[in-house]
């Protein structure tokens, strides 16, 4: 690995084609979960290790090279930031290059404030991990892989004041079925959807991520 003028690690044409990127959800619980971590998603591609979200219980073992969020407001920052720091990291809302790999912040719609999703796109497809808004994201259109809010179930988690919230699960599904989405696994999930499931409801489309599993 070799790190350019522009300061972006790189890796060798020849070693870049052979990498390939592996996505482990590490927690699937919305703010409080009384049954699940933080959401969280663990990206490992050639050497290098990056955390998205994440928070107490939901924090991978080994070394990282960045810790990104996705609202820098959130409140687990606390908490993140005190885990981040023992590995020399700051979490931030920014954008992670190596060789083919492509992790870009890309805006959602959900609070008052800026908050985000990631778009990432390797040589074997499209990944996008948004785990909370309240408009489907246009961007997320064709991804392979979707991580996605599941908040609410069949109506959506408005904030005081209209300043945003939740899309509902049901209301997910359908939009991501419209977008081509190949795989949509929910990996933000609320009350209101556990108690659906708990009395056997199901996804129209897309599945429940489980914690620990590698896709």
């Amino acid at each position: 690995m070799q790190t350019g003028v522009d300061g972006r690690q790189r890796l060798s044409p020849r070693r870049d084609r052979a990498a390939a990127l592996r996505v482990t959800l590490l927690g699937i619980g919305a703010m409080a979960s009384p049954r699940y971590r933080p959401a969280g998603l663990l990206l490992e591609y050639a050497k290098a290790r990056v955390m998205i979200d994440g928070g107490p219980g939901a924090v991978p073992t080994g070394r990282l090279d960045a810790w990104l969020v996705t609202d820098e407001k959130c409140e687990l920052m606390p908490a993140i930031r005190r885990l981040a720091r023992p590995r020399g990291l700051e979490p931030a809302v920014r954008r992670f290059d190596l060789g083919k790999l492509h992790v870009t912040p890309r805006a959602v719609v959900h609070t008052s404030h800026p908050a985000f999703g990631y778009l990432i796109h390797s040589p074997r497809g499209m990944v996008v991990w948004a785990p909370e808004f309240y408009r489907f994201p246009r961007w997320a259109r064709g991804a392979d892989l979707m991580f996605a809010e599941a908040a609410g179930w069949s109506r959506p988690i408005r904030f005081a004041r209209g300043v945003g919230g939740h899309e509902a699960a049901l209301d997910v599904a359908a939009a991501a079925l419209r977008a081509g989405v190949g795989r949509l696994v929910f990996a933000h999930v609320g009350r209101p959807t556990l108690r659906a499931l708990d009395r056997g409801e199901s996804f129209p489309f897309g599945e429940l991520g489980k914690e620990g599993r590698r896709y």
